[in-house]
């Protein structure tokens, strides 16, 4: 089992250098949780269109795949993700209008709602600073750890940019408009502790305590029902945007769709007969 993000490295060096791509977006899987390293530790983690397709269609075979029950989004070196590389995009001919709202739908927002839309509870492990687009990823997973020495910036508004990759959607939700406008208006950098108090981060641990509490986290939600937290995660995301009645019509239907589950079953049945469940995930 490895112990560090660094120990991740190691352990796929020789599978994956036939592959530079899968290099730079390591991937292994351990008692039920997927693991998905960003691995460009001298650019930040600055994701490329590459890796962004990649940490894509991993989170989407997470889904599919019943042997996953968690995942961890994480990276190596210093930085979790510094933002987007655009170098690393494809080559473009003249922009015409429509190309960057296109850009931005098929690109950044397809990498958060491949987060959000995850079957699977997603933990981010914020090894360093998360900027951008990077902090954005870090806002869309489940459940949020972060380094002490980690830090968020709202970066787009250094640049004359405006916020893309559902910045302006999910901040707001997590620490309401006005500490979401102050954040993007600025562009300040936010350390990890004042984060966590804001209400962006569920817990700041020291630096070399990172990987083993997200790993702690996450194998406790791998050995949970795993139908009824992605259930429970998707009455969460949809209950921002819903009213009253469409919210609790979402309520009933999730229940009943849960209780067709084994998990379902076995979690009244351990209860009737006080004694520990034991969850398979389905």
């Amino acid at each position: 089992m490895p112990s560090s993000p660094e120990d991740i490295t190691e352990s796929t060096e020789s599978a994956e250098a036939a592959d530079p791509l899968h290099s730079l977006v390591l991937h292994t899987t351990d008692n039920g949780v997927c693991w998905i390293t960003l691995n460009r530790p001298e650019a930040m983690n600055a994701v490329t269109w590459e890796q962004r397709e990649r940490v894509i269609g991993l989170l989407a075979d997470a889904s599919a795949d019943p042997a996953v029950r968690a995942v961890v989004l994480t990276a190596t070196g210093r930085g979790f993700c510094a933002g987007a590389d655009l170098r690393g995009a494809p080559a473009a001919g003249e922009r015409v209008p429509g190309d960057v709202a296109r850009t931005i739908r098929l690109g950044a927002q397809r990498l958060i709602a491949a987060v959000l839309d995850c079957e699977k509870p997603v933990v981010a492990a914020v090894n360093g600073t998360a900027a951008g687009i990077g902090a954005h990823l870090a806002f869309a997973c489940d459940l949020v750890l972060a380094a002490e020495s980690a830090k968020f910036i709202e970066v787009f508004v250094r640049r004359g940019l405006v916020p893309d990759g559902g910045g302006a959607y999910l901040l707001p939700r997590l620490i309401g408009p006005q500490r979401a406008k102050e954040l993007m208006f600025f562009g300040d950098s936010l350390p990890a502790a004042e984060a966590e108090r804001l209400g962006m981060v569920n817990r700041t641990v020291p630096d070399g305590e990172l990987t083993a509490t997200a790993r702690a986290w996450a194998q406790r939600l791998a050995e949970g029902p795993t139908r009824a937290i992605a259930l429970t995660k998707q009455l969460v995301n949809a209950s921002m945007d819903a009213d009253r009645s469409t919210a609790f019509a979402a309520e009933a239907m999730a229940q009943e769709i849960n209780m067709t589950t084994r998990d379902a079953n076995e979690g009244v049945a351990s209860f009737v007969e006080r004694r520990a469940p034991k969850y398979r995930g389905i």
